[in-house]
Formats: structure tokens, C-alpha cells, sequence
């Protein structure tokens, strides 16, 4: 007797794995439930001290409909939408524009039970030392924050590395919704990588704008081209002090998003196939990706909305 009773309740462990207190009773009318098939009922009830109508109810409630398994599938519908990047707050935000407000703590209890967890790892943006040289002044001065689309943009370099081959990106950011503006790809760092995304970039820009363009004291940078084409549409230059990875933060913290939800959690076996993929991704962050501080939009939602 001892030893079904023993048995008993590491069943009630075993379908409880997360409960600090298993002998609870419906913990326990559903050990004897699944025990029941290879133990007498009747023992199993005496030894869990359980009346029989007691253990009917509780089997009668198991059978109800469960009333969360709708919000289960929706939760899980969107987690796998987003490839597993969406934590609860994401999710909830998600919800919410969808009409169905439900609260964060339901929505993380819920990812708790069905184990469902960000796959994002927040990773930290390493330091950059740019190229001594000519180089023009702070305007932006770390002020991030932009009123109006169009009046302060930022861009940067960053190198992807697959089975030894290098894979460089080169975008421009709206520091008023955090939209990638224009970007380009390339497998060599050259000028043309910065001057292409550079040209697409000023074909959206309204003329008479009065922007600023940041960036790092990168070379490409201090090039008489790149200076001269911002000259001539009237675009002020500048440049992060040497060393100061901060002074351009925001540009830092794209490609740390870019690379915690797209680069490290898969595995390449191409360059093309990279490439591909980031080009999926700079569109469904422009568009589908919500952000909190856009009040739950994605930055082409908050820029359409505003308009």
C-alpha cells in the first residue's frame, strides 16, 4: 500500500512538474486517474484519503472545455508568426491591434505553461574606432529623438561572416519612426556599397529638407563624393567622435535587433542564402514589427498613421 501510495504522487510530479504543492485535489484526481488503468480504483482512492463523488466532480471538470485553449492558439499563432521574437509585451501589443485586449501577466502565464520563450538574446554592441582623418562635427549630439520624418537620419557599416566569407550591410535609418530608409548589400566594403544606398536613399527625401545625416568617421564617410552629394541637396553632415560607438546608438541597436532575431538563430550555409534573408527581414521590420515605444505600431503603421 505504501508503494502505490509512493507511486501515486510521483505521477502527480510528474503531470505537475511546475506546482510546488502536487497533493492538491485535482493534482491528485488526476494521478488516480491516470493510475487507474493499472491500479484498482478503489485502493487509490483510499490511500489519497479521496471521497468517490470527490473524484467524479474532478473528473467532470477535467472534461470541461478548457476556457483559455482559444487565447493559447492565438498566443501561439503569433509566436510563430514572428519566428519566436515576440516575448509577452510584444504579444499583447500584437493582440491589441488586433481588437483583443488581454493582460501581459495572463499573456506571460500562458508562455510559461506552454513553454514559450523569446528566442532573442540581447546582445551588446561592440565598439567601433573609425578612420583618423578630416571628419565633421556632432550636430546630432546623441538627441535621437526626432518630431518630423526626414530631419535626422543615421547610418553605419556592419559585417556578417558565413563559412569564411564576408557579407557587409549598409543601411539608412529615420530616427523619426527607426525605418530602414534605402540599404545595400555587398560582399566587399567599397565605396559603392555606401554610395548606392546613399542614392536611393535621396530619391525619398522631399527637396528643401532640412536634414542631418550621422554617422561613424568610417571612410567612406570622409570621401569627397559622399561629402559633395550631400553638399549639393543641402544635408548636414555628422560624424560620431572617434572611438564612440554611443554617439550613434541607435544605428548600433538596429544591428544588434537585426542580428539576435535573424543571424543567431539560424545557421547560413551561404552568403546568398544571408542575403536573402535579410532582405526578408529589413521588410518585415519596416512594416510588421512592432515597437513599444511607437505605441505598439511598426514604423511604416506609425509613419502612415501620422500622416
Amino acid at each position: 500500500m505504501a508503494t502505490c501510495r509512493k507511486c501515486s504522487f510521483k505521477k502527480v510530479r510528474c503531470l505537475n512538474p511546475g506546482r510546488r504543492s502536487p497533493n492538491t485535489t485535482r493534482h491528485t484526481a488526476e494521478a488516480i486517474k491516470e493510475l487507474r488503468h493499472s491500479h484498482s480504483q478503489e485502493l487509490l482512492l483510499k490511500i489519497s484519503k479521496m471521497a468517490r463523488s470527490t473524484f467524479y466532480y474532478c473528473l467532470k471538470q477535467l472534461k470541461q472545455v478548457d476556457k483559455w485553449a482559444p487565447l493559447r492558439a492565438k498566443i501561439k499563432l503569433i509566436y510563430h508568426q514572428h519566428k519566436g521574437r515576440y516575448g509577452y509585451r510584444r504579444i499583447a501589443l500584437a493582440m491589441r491591434q488586433q481588437g483583443q485586449i488581454i493582460n501581459h501577466k495572463t499573456i506571460l502565464r500562458i508562455m510559461n505553461e506552454c513553454g514559450l520563450k523569446s528566442l532573442v538574446k540581447i546582445k551588446k554592441y561592440k565598439s567601433y574606432r573609425g578612420e583618423q582623418g578630416k571628419v565633421a562635427p556632432n550636430f546630432l549630439q546623441r538627441n535621437f529623438y526626432s518630431a518630423k520624418p526626414n530631419k535626422k537620419w543615421v547610418t553605419d557599416v556592419t559585417e556578417f561572416s558565413v563559412g569564411g566569407k564576408k557579407l557587409y550591410l549598409s543601411p539608412i535609418m529615420d530616427l523619426y519612426n527607426g525605418e530602414i530608409v534605402s540599404y545595400s548589400l555587398s560582399e566587399r566594403p567599397t565605396s559603392n556599397l555606401t554610395m548606392k544606398m546613399l542614392q536611393k536613399a535621396l530619391t525619398k527625401l522631399p527637396e528643401k529638407s532640412k536634414l542631418i545625416l550621422h554617422s561613424d568617421q568610417g571612410w567612406q564617410y570622409q570621401m569627397a563624393a559622399w561629402q559633395q552629394i550631400l553638399k549639393k541637396r543641402k544635408i548636414k553632415q555628422s560624424m560620431s567622435r572617434k572611438g564612440n560607438c554611443l554617439d550613434n546608438a541607435a544605428m548600433e541597436n538596429f544591428f544588434s535587433i537585426l542580428k539576435s532575431e535573424l543571424f543567431y538563430l539560424k545557421k547560413f550555409n551561404s552568403i546568398l542564402a544571408l542575403k536573402r534573408d535579410i532582405i526578408k527581414y529589413i521588410y518585415y521590420y519596416n512594416n510588421y514589427r512592432i515597437k513599444l515605444k511607437l505605441n505598439g505600431l511598426s514604423p511604416v503603421q506609425y509613419r502612415t498613421k501620422a500622416a
